[in-house]
């Protein structure tokens, strides 16, 4: 692999990373349990959207090959997808969602802000933009997850099961593959170390506010970063590409 290549391939992993998780917040757009928080929903899901929207455009660029942001989203396998096992995990009840949604954001953005002093301009500048964006989600749903943590007692019995059955996904974030230690190397990348211990202690003070248990690292599932994915990615990309697929070149 060389710097190109590991440029491309890191760049396409955040803008899969963006647009899985928002399609996977477009899918409950309307079920959440206050008309403002599916609006603030659907505003999220929007921002990382226009996230992947801009990585994927740097993708095509850099691939030279005549793809657009569209291509990347509807027209790839599910094998050729490289986010986070983490993301594309279903929605589940409002617990799940908030947690899963907390537990991304702590890391992705700390991701951001190593990444706006990043060797490559076109990423720091779409770090910078991000990241002032998933600043505002992270506190945003850090209140909802404190909230349903020192709440009642089922909603912290809850969501203290969704902290447990999400903790096996959070390993994959942190580790190091080949395209992570080249784009480290080569342009001055993000520490994932270093993110993961100030992730943990993140985590850990939201976790304690909330009432809640931290679980302890066991076996971690991966396989998301190198194409393999669980089950639920498949239904999600389905759905999402059906139009494209049944209408090949359609445009509004």
């Amino acid at each position: 692999m060389n710097d190109k290549q590991a440029l491309l391939a890191y760049v396409s992993r955040l803008g899969d990373n963006a647009l899985i998780l928002g399609q996977r917040m477009v899918e409950v757009v309307a079920g959440y349990p206050e008309l403002e928080e599916e609006l603030a929903n659907a505003n999220f899901a929007l921002d990382y959207i226009g996230q992947a929207r801009m990585f994927y455009a740097y993708a095509g660029e850099l691939e030279g090959k005549g793809r657009g942001e569209d291509d990347f989203a509807y027209l790839r396998e599910e094998n050729e997808f490289r986010n986070f096992l983490l993301i594309e995990q279903a929605n589940g009840h409002f617990g799940d969602s908030i947690t899963k949604l907390v537990l991304f954001d702590a890391f992705y953005l700390l991701l951001l802000e190593a990444l706006t002093q990043c060797g490559d301009l076109r990423i720091a500048e779409i770090a910078a933009r991000a990241e002032k964006e998933i600043r505002y989600h992270l506190r945003h749903n850090t209140q909802w997850l404190i909230r349903l943590g020192d709440g009642t007692d089922e909603s912290h019995e809850r969501v203290q099961a969704s902290i447990d059955n999400l903790w096996q996904y959070t390993g994959e974030m942190f580790a190091v593959d080949e395209t992570d230690e080249r784009f480290a190397n080569s342009f001055n990348g993000p520490d994932l170390d270093a993110i993961r211990t100030e992730w943990q202690a993140n985590i850990k003070a939201i976790l304690d506010e909330a009432t809640l248990r931290m679980p302890e690292d066991a076996w971690m599932a991966s396989g998301g970063k190198q194409g393999r994915h669980t089950e639920q990615l498949g239904y999600l990309i389905a759905e999402m590409q059906y139009l494209q697929r049944t209408y090949p070149g359609a445009n509004w």
